[in-house]
């Protein structure tokens, strides 16, 4: 009787790491190219490449037993895009904004200078601790003891205060600035046949002072007189101190800029990317 023939042994596929290899190879390739385009990127064609490279790289799978299977292609959707979410780009400031911003630091150079011109003509006085020159965001505040100026419960200017309130007319003359006088007072109430309350007192101390701004050249238009009475205290009106300090002449020298006028409501400008992606408004007719 015939011998029974083995079966052939079943030949062991020694090549499949070959597969692997050459997928390695091609993850290596495709990292080389994007980081050559990363070199010189370009928003749109880098998102092209992106997109090409996925759907390359998912359309291809690998069984167990090393052979490749084909699947079916992955539909990817690229085209512009859409201008409302791009990253909008830095526009170069047109010739009203750079104006108004030559303007905004000429004014602030000037603003420094008065500053330090009122310092210097109010130097025997501020070192005495009777008079404060302050710098601060809308402009300059020059704020005098009353006592410097007036007698108590009276608005006339002495000698010596008319003395130097003409130098500090004399500097805010050189500029355009608006300026403000604010007549204050403290709480102690006063009732004369002039000045029936402090509200009287403290408004006609501070038109003294405009009234000498103006005959020290100082254009009236520029100027704007305030009384506050007792009711901006700088200080506690319980103490003699507190007191003294709270009657005062305030010059505040305003230095903003106006801003440009508001545009009509629900308006866009013209420049607002979301203008790119709104459908035009029709005008409606009238009746």
């Amino acid at each position: 009787m015939a011998r029974r023939r083995k079966a052939p042994e079943e030949h062991e596929n020694h090549e499949r790491w070959l597969v692997s290899y050459a997928d390695f190879i091609t993850l290596l390739f495709a990292f080389f190219v994007v980081m050559y385009s990363l070199s010189s990127i370009n928003e749109g064609n880098y998102r092209v490449l992106s997109d090409s490279l996925v759907q390359a790289f998912r359309s291809i799978n690998v069984n167990e037993s090393g052979q490749q299977i084909i699947m079916p292609p992955i539909a990817v959707v690229t085209g512009p895009i859409s201008p409302a979410l791009q990253k909008p780009k830095v526009q170069a400031p047109t010739a009203e904004e750079k104006k108004a911003e030559e303007e905004r630091q000429q004014n602030a150079a000037r603003m420094r200078n008065m500053a330090e011109e009122i310092r210097r003509v109010l130097g025997p006085l501020t070192r005495d601790g009777q008079v404060s020159v302050s710098e601060g965001a809308f402009g300059i505040t020059v704020e005098i003891n009353a006592s410097l100026l007036f007698a108590p419960g009276e608005a006339v200017l002495g000698d010596e205060a008319v003395a130097a309130l003409r130098a500090v007319a004399g500097v805010i003359a050189l500029a355009s600035f608006p300026v403000t006088i604010e007549g204050h007072t403290d709480n102690i109430p006063i009732s004369t046949f002039r000045f029936p309350s402090n509200w009287e007192l403290s408004a006609v101390r501070a038109s003294s002072v405009v009234r000498l701004f103006v005959e020290s050249g100082v254009s009236p238009e520029r100027l704007t007189a305030a009384g506050y009475a007792d009711q901006r205290p700088v200080a506690d009106n319980t103490t003699e101190e507190g007191r003294t300090r709270n009657r005062r002449v305030a010059i505040l020298i305003e230095s903003r800029v106006g801003d440009p006028p508001p545009e009509a409501p629900g308006t866009i400008p013209d420049n607002d990317p979301i203008r790119s992606i709104l459908p035009p408004i029709e005008p409606v007719a009238p009746g």
